[in-house]
């Protein structure tokens, strides 16, 4: 008997070339679902130099497919990655495609949706399986969360960062180098320049301490406070839309449902009020810390700790007590 069609792994690169840190949590959710369902997993790698990442997306999933596109070097990567998964794909016969729902899964899910007429599932914060993926999305801010399937035998997922832990699997897989004929007929956009963005060294969805700021800050400056706070946690900066909004901080910081998905250890909220949009982005971290003036606030209801006061006094405080203890 022949065995059930297979779960695919896109794997990302990160800029630096190695794999995304998304792209390991979306390998665990595929291995879970593979364990469930009784189906292999194979990841995809499609890059310029694809060996680095997929030897990594290896310590995941027991098979990895790399493709050598040098195209990738100097464009943008998701349309010219989804027509070689799309190719793939018909030459495979894979059931199911699992992709993260940052900017380039987005977009690799796109166009591999056009090409091969498959459906797609989006922004999951949970799959299980059920005869397939049965796909959790939190939609109308997080105010509801709704349950979905594909109706057919094949289709596309993409998952939020950070909705999975990522967990290697128990022994390391294998990296088969693979080619994929034919010729790149979707327009390519070039890339001639490429700006890092100032900040922490890491990006603040990995971030394990991240302290945030809202409109309570105040301004621009009242997130001095914020960022010698960060510092002194050895954390990143994060923001809510309205500081964002407002000009105070740059978007790259910005947390929630517009923003970064976070899952911190722990998460230091300075005059952040707690609207429903600001919390989905960082409700599932370990520990939430909050200080407001205004008891009343929604940020009380979900927190683990309150401090009621002037975030201006609590602070300065809580700095000086860290720079005492770190001598």
């Amino acid at each position: 008997m022949a065995a059930a069609p297979s779960i695919w792994v896109h794997g990302e690169l990160a800029p630096d070339g190695s794999l995304a840190k998304i792209s390991t949590e979306v390998a665990t959710l595929a291995r879970s679902l593979g364990e469930a369902g009784g189906r292999d997993v194979v990841g995809v790698v499609i890059a310029a130099d694809p060996t680095p990442a997929a030897t990594e997306l290896a310590r995941f999933v027991p098979r990895v497919l790399a493709v050598t596109e040098p195209a990738t070097a100097d464009h943008a990567a998701a349309t010219i990655v989804g027509q070689r998964l799309a190719a793939l794909i018909e030459r495979e016969k894979p059931a199911y495609l699992i992709a993260g729902a940052g900017p380039e899964g987005r977009d690799v899910a796109g166009v591999v949706s056009a090409l091969t007429g498959w459906g797609v599932l989006v922004n999951a914060v949970g799959v299980t399986w059920d005869d397939g993926p049965v796909v959790s999305m939190s939609v109308f801010g997080g105010k509801l969360t709704t349950t979905s399937r594909l109706t057919g035998d094949y289709g596309i997922v993409t998952v939020r960062p950070n909705a999975v832990s990522a967990e290697e699997g128990a022994a390391p897989g294998t990296v088969e180098p693979t080619a994929v004929d034919g010729e790149l007929t979707l327009p390519q956009v070039r890339v001639v320049d490429r700006v890092e963005a100032a900040g922490a060294a890491a990006p603040i969805e990995e971030a394990r301490i991240i302290v945030a700021g809202g409109r309570g800050v105040g301004g621009p400056d009242g997130f001095k406070v914020v960022e010698e706070l960060a510092e002194a946690l050895g954390g990143a900066v994060g923001a809510t839309r309205a500081a964002v909004d407002s000009g105070w901080i740059p978007y790259a910081q910005q947390i929630g449902q517009t923003g970064k998905i976070v899952k911190p250890a722990l998460y230091l909220a300075l005059g952040i009020s707690g609207a429903i949009q600001h919390k989905v982005g960082m409700q599932t971290a370990g520990t939430i810390v909050a200080v407001n003036r205004d008891p009343d606030a929604p940020i009380a209801e979900f927190a683990d700790v309150v401090v009621i006061g002037d975030l201006f006094e609590v602070a300065p405080a809580l700095l000086t007590a860290l720079r005492a203890r770190a001598g």
